[in-house]
């Protein structure tokens, strides 16, 4: 009996290890052969994926390349926002709201001279093309004995519509709205065109340009007309 004691340890034993083994299993499962590996580099796992997702490439652009595609798409659909920015490239000292104000106070000299028959102050102002039209209207008016009073009571707005470079030159359209008190009179002092009475809402679409090269801050004048 005192030998069969350890072989009956042994059957024991045997019986304790298959118990756990068997609990093992059932914890953890079994591996069957067929389960997908984790990969290696699992960022290279999720470039494959993206590339399997879909074949185009996304490229980060740089923060500065992203601003001058952003204002590159702005400029596409802006011509005015793209003509400014050539301007600006052209003449690094241009201030667009410098400009406003500066075309103002030409606006009004234009105007008021041109009613005075001064054409010593508009030749400065004006390309040779206006400046001839002006003094011809000018002369016109006088030979007929006629007076033009003109009393600008103010700019309501001065916003600029069109800006463009050809080659060196910066043009810049701006849309003029003022009220203004516009009456000719005769020899006589009757008049005959206009009323003293009535402010008039004037609308005028001017041109100016500048060499974006020259020292001579000074815009020209060369074009006028009225809307349709």
């Amino acid at each position: 009996m005192g030998e069969a004691f350890p072989f009956l340890d042994i059957i024991i034993f045997a019986i304790i290890a298959a118990f756990l083994v068997m609990r093992l299993r059932s914890v953890l499962g079994r591996r069957t052969g067929h389960e997908r590996r984790p990969p290696k580099d699992a960022y290279a796992a999720k470039k494959v994926e993206g590339k399997e997702a879909s074949d185009d490439t996304v490229v980060q652009l740089p923060e500065r390349e992203a601003a001058e595609a952003r204002r590159g798409a702005v400029e596409a659909a802006d011509p005015l926002a793209a003509g400014l920015t050539q301007i600006r490239t052209a003449d690094r000292n241009f201030d667009v709201e410098e400009f406003c104000a500066g075309s103002r106070t030409a606006f009004e000299m234009v105007v008021t001279s041109y009613a005075a028959g001064d054409t010593d102050t508009l030749k400065p102002l004006l390309s040779e093309d206006v400046f001839d039209n002006f003094a011809r209207a000018i002369t016109e008016r006088e030979g007929k004995g006629h007076v033009l009073e003109t009393t600008l009571v103010g700019i309501r707005s001065a916003i600029v519509i069109e800006a463009s470079m050809s080659d060196r030159t910066a043009v810049i359209t701006i849309k003029f709205v003022s009220e203004q008190i516009n009456v000719t009179r005769d020899a006589d002092g009757k008049a005959v065109d206009g009323n003293a009475s009535r402010v008039a809402s004037v609308t005028d679409i001017w041109t100016f340009a500048r060499d974006a090269k020259s020292r001579n801050p000074n815009w020209t004048l060369i074009a006028t007309e009225a809307p349709n």
